[in-house]
């Protein structure tokens, strides 16, 4: 017979997973907004805040489990871990809408070189479904395939902005587009930090160790 605790670990897990496709859901959405100009920031808050009102149902149904069970061990790693998770994607959501709001803000980027960010996009979406997926089978070795993908993501972010600064004083030289390029670099660094925040979180379920990272 199930324990009424694994019954409520079940129910939380499914909100999880939930989230992470929602909120790998909204960063392609915005990504893809972003690439062909079109403007979907209302659609891209309204899955934001529902994954913000998603991230406080699970984390009061978490501290009900706890207090209710008093769960030791990798129950309750894992149920603090979910917490943790739930405020990763819950960030996703939001920087999905950042970018979102850099189209609204700075106005249509047709003639920007967006290369950068679409070199950079596809390395982090491949972050947030490893971290997604590391969470739904428990793979604790993905976290530091996450950090090797961070890396790379972080060098992008530093090599572009010393870019930027060296075109300041150049003739021709568009702020829009640099402003805009560096803005989405940055909320995309963020997302790739947040990735790995949860495969941290798997690897402390699975081992107890809440730094692979030495």
């Amino acid at each position: 017979m199930a324990r009424l605790l694994d019954i409520g670990i079940a129910r939380i897990t499914n909100l999880i997973i939930d989230m992470g496709r929602l909120s790998e859901e909204l960063v392609n959405i915005a990504l893809e907004s972003y690439e062909k100009g079109t403007m979907l920031r209302s659609q891209i808050f309204e899955g934001s805040e529902k994954l913000r009102f998603l991230q406080i149902e699970v984390t009061d149904f978490a501290t009900e489990l706890i207090a209710r069970y008093q769960p030791v061990s990798r129950d309750l790693r894992l149920i603090q871990s979910f917490m943790d998770a739930a405020y990763g994607f819950s960030r996703f959501g939001r920087y999905a809408y950042d970018i979102a709001e850099v189209l609204e803000t700075i106005g249509p980027l047709q003639n920007c070189d967006k290369s950068q960010v679409i070199s950079m996009e596809k390395t982090v979406k491949e972050m947030i479904q490893l971290s997604l997926s590391s969470l739904e089978k428990l793979d604790k070795n993905a976290s530091q395939k996450l950090y090797m993908m961070d890396d790379s993501v972080d060098s992008m972010f530093r090599n572009y902005l010393k870019k930027a600064l060296t075109q300041t004083k150049k003739r021709g030289f568009e702020p829009r587009c640099y402003a805009s390029t560096l803005l989405i670099l940055r909320y995309l660094e963020r997302i790739s930090d947040h990735a790995c925040y949860i495969g941290d979180s798997v690897h402390y379920v699975v081992t107890g160790d809440p730094s692979p990272r030495r």
